[in-house]
Formats: structure tokens, sequence, C-alpha cells
């Protein structure tokens, strides 16, 4: 891998993504990233109504703009809206992702392209547009990246999307799209994955810093004081990992990534969604209290997810002990479960510490296509239920969830209906809709 060829293969990047045209972009790919908007508004609403984030806003003083501040009443300006919404749309680990790029595409810039399409009051055809590109591009690098171990996904490869997005929104032309993208590239967060395991809320920050991140790349590559160097090939394929080249531009225009993530029904990190998934099916016509014990064989990647005690909400989202131990004292694993009240759960708390997690290699060797698992819940008179799952529920080659079940899931967790509405009106009119500002502000209710 070369810098030379890290700088053409963005070219070439840019040179597509500049060239998009929403009207050409064919029926699967429109409908999925409607899908992918629907999911992200909910999420984001649903991270606006946590206490954690009420006061980081209230902390962050917000100021006067054109920007949905989702969830608040108020309107801001373009950065404060893109850092607070995206923080809002992770909180909860509700957010949309995909297992080919090894992370969160959408939430990497979707909130930099609303920000500033409210702000521009753009066409619904150019933001829709803009969203594919962010999420195309952000996808692309994430494939073309192998982060260091221990790396955590969220505000690395991602930012390059963001860029891509909001150059695309600006109608910069392919050369200074492609500098954008490759600007994007040069500012990554080395974060580790220990802040999350931790419950450390800088992982949350990440995207925040990744859509303004973004917005700043763009508008350097208007401004005319961006280039494409291929820098890609030292932040990203160097310092942080590995970058192969060819990924970046493989099958571009006919492959759609996009099409190809997931959507969650469980409020917890993807690498722990199967094991719930296994264990509500298991849990039919069983005692909750009859479980003595649980053993979950994973693959690499969700391996390390094993601590049995936890401080914050978010590190109990990456605990597969507390996804497991919820799922099969309470059936679910929603925002409730990782509530201050949920935390403390008597029940919850004790049968995690007899969950035991550990890696199996013919299960990591089905990676990244499958994030397979096997859990055996051990009962207390000696019998074992045993069941197993390739994928979690929700990925696009493994049950794959449709808008019927978005609306359903953001109506249990939002509580009643008027606020779905609102979300689905948005996200079906959005697109086609002449001036896209008036549907966005619409979300501050």
């Amino acid at each position: 891998m070369s810098q030379t060829e890290v700088r053409e293969a963005t070219r070439a990047l840019g040179v597509w993504a500049s060239g998009v045209r929403w009207a050409d972009v064919e029926a699967p790919v429109r409908e999925r990233l409607s899908l992918v908007l629907l999911d992200s508004l909910g999420v984001t609403l649903v991270g606006s109504r946590l206490p954690e984030q009420t006061a980081l806003v209230e902390a962050w003083r917000p100021g006067a703009g054109s920007a949905p501040l989702v969830g608040t009443g108020r309107t801001t300006n373009v950065e404060a809206a893109a850092w607070l919404n995206a923080t809002a749309m992770v909180r909860l680990e509700l957010d949309e992702g995909n297992k080919f790029a090894a992370g969160h595409p959408a939430a990497h810039g979707l909130w930099a392209v609303l920000s500033l399409a409210a702000d521009l009051d753009s066409a619904g055809a150019d933001t829709a547009a803009a969203l594919l590109v962010a999420y195309e591009v952000a996808a692309r690098f994430g494939r073309a990246t192998t982060l260091r171990p221990g790396a955590h996904p969220h505000g690395s490869w991602g930012v390059a999307g963001a860029a891509a997005g909001c150059g695309r929104l600006l109608g910069l032309d392919g050369e200074a799209l492609a500098a954008a993208i490759d600007t994007g590239a040069g500012m990554p967060v080395a974060g580790h994955f220990t802040s999350a395991l931790d419950g450390n809320e800088v992982r949350n920050a990440w995207m925040g810093a990744s859509n303004v991140s973004g917005l700043a790349a763009a508008r350097l590559a208007a401004a005319g004081g961006a280039q494409c160097t291929g820098t890609a090939a030292h932040s990203l394929g160097d310092l942080l990992g590995t970058l192969e080249p060819a990924a970046l531009c493989a099958d571009v225009g006919t492959r759609w990534d996009v099409t190809t993530g997931y959507f969650k029904r469980h409020a917890a990190c993807s690498y722990t969604h199967p094991v719930a998934d296994v264990i509500l099916e298991l849990r039919s016509g069983l005692c909750p209290s009859d479980v003595q014990s649980v053993v979950v064989e994973t693959h690499a990647l969700g391996a390390g997810l094993t601590r049995t005690d936890w401080t914050s909400r978010l590190s109990a989202l990456f605990s597969i002990p507390f996804v497991a131990a919820a799922a099969v004292v309470h059936g679910q694993v929603g925002p409730m479960q990782s509530s201050p009240t949920g935390l403390e759960d008597v029940a919850v708390r004790d049968l995690a510490t007899r969950v035991s997690v550990r890696e199996a290699a013919d299960l990591t060797g089905r990676l990244p296509a499958e994030r397979a698992v096997r859990v055996t819940l051990r009962m207390r008179d000696g019998s074992e239920h045993v069941g197993d799952a390739p994928n979690p529920i929700g990925d696009a080659d493994h049950h794959p969830l449709e808008a019927a079940d978005l609306l359903g899931l953001l109506q249990g967790w939002l509580g009643g209906p008027d606020a779905v509405e609102l979300l689905h009106r948005v996200a079906t009119e959005l697109f086609d809709a002449p001036h896209v500002a008036p549907l966005l502000r619409e979300l501050t209710q």
C-alpha cells in the first residue's frame, strides 16, 4: 500500500460521489436509505430523552441557529446540532450498523449532513444523495481499514464519509470532493475500546467529533484550502492500522453497502445481540429463576465483552453478562434495562456473575459474513438448553427488519404513537421535499 495508490483511489471515489444523482439510484437502495433515515431519526429521539443527554445539552448552552436539536424544542447552529444529535443517536447503542464495515457508517455523518441541509434549506433529492454518499464512502473506508487491536471504530474511518456527504451537499466537484474526503480521513479519533467497556462517555463524543470534523473538512475543501494527497495511507493505514486502497473503489456504483447493514432491536453493543436473540428463544416456556448459569461461545470480536460488573449505562451495554442476564430475567434488553434503576436490578446482577463468555475458533472463522454465537442455559435441575444464531435478528442477511418492525420498536421505546407518526412522516417525505428545512425542524418537537 502506497500513498499514491490511496490518493488515486480517493480521487476516483470523489469523482464517483460527485456524480451520484438521487433520480438514478435504484429503488431497493432508495428504500433502504429511507429505512436507515427512519431508524436513525427514531433512535436519536430516544437518546435525546435520556437524562444524561439532557444534561449535556444544558451544559453545552447551544446558541441560536437553523438546525434542529432533536426533541428539545429548539434549533441551534450546524456544528452544535451535528455534535449533540450524533451523541444522542449512539447513546443507547441502537443505531444502525454494518458488519462489513465493522462499525456504524450512518452515525458517522448523518447528522452533519442533515444539520447542514437544514441550514442550507436543501432540496430533498440533494439531501438524499448526500446521505447516500456519506454512508457509502464511510462504509468503504470501514471495509478498507483494519484497525489495530484495541482500537474502537467510532470516529476514525467514518470521518471520510461525513466529509463526503457534506461536500456533496455543498456542490463540490469531483476533485474538491476528493480533497474533502482526504481531509476527513486525516482527522480520525484514536479511541480505545476500553473506554466503551469502562462506560466512559468519551466514546459517544467520538461520533460528535466525526460529524463536526466532516463538516470542517468539507468547508475547507469548499474554501479551496484542501487537497487530495492520500493522507489516509498514514492516518488510517499506518498510525491506526492498515488500509487496502483497492477496497475503496471496489464495485463502486454497483454494490451499495447501505443495503447490507443491520438494524437493532436490543439496546446494547451489536456483538451481544445474537446472544439476546438466542436466549429469548430458549427462555420460552422456562422459568427464569430456574436458570443456574449461562455459557456464551462467540467470535473474537465479542469475546472481550466479559465484565460481570458495571458502573454506568454504557459499560452495561458492552457487557455480554449484563445482556444475557437481562434477557433471561426480563425477556428484553431495552432502554429501561440500562436505566439507573435497571442497572441495580438484583436478579440481573446475580445472574450476570454466573455468565461465562469464551471465544470459539469455529465462530471466529465465520467472520465477517457471520457474527455467530452458541448459548447454553444450564438449569438448576441439571438440564441444559442450547441454541445458536449465525447473525443477529435485524441483519440484512438474517431476519431483516422492515418499516413495520422499526415502527413497532420505536413505539415501544418512545411510549406512544404521536412521535412515531411524526418520525415516519419526516422519513417518508424528506427525500421528495422541495425544501427540507421545515420538515427537519419538526424534529425539535
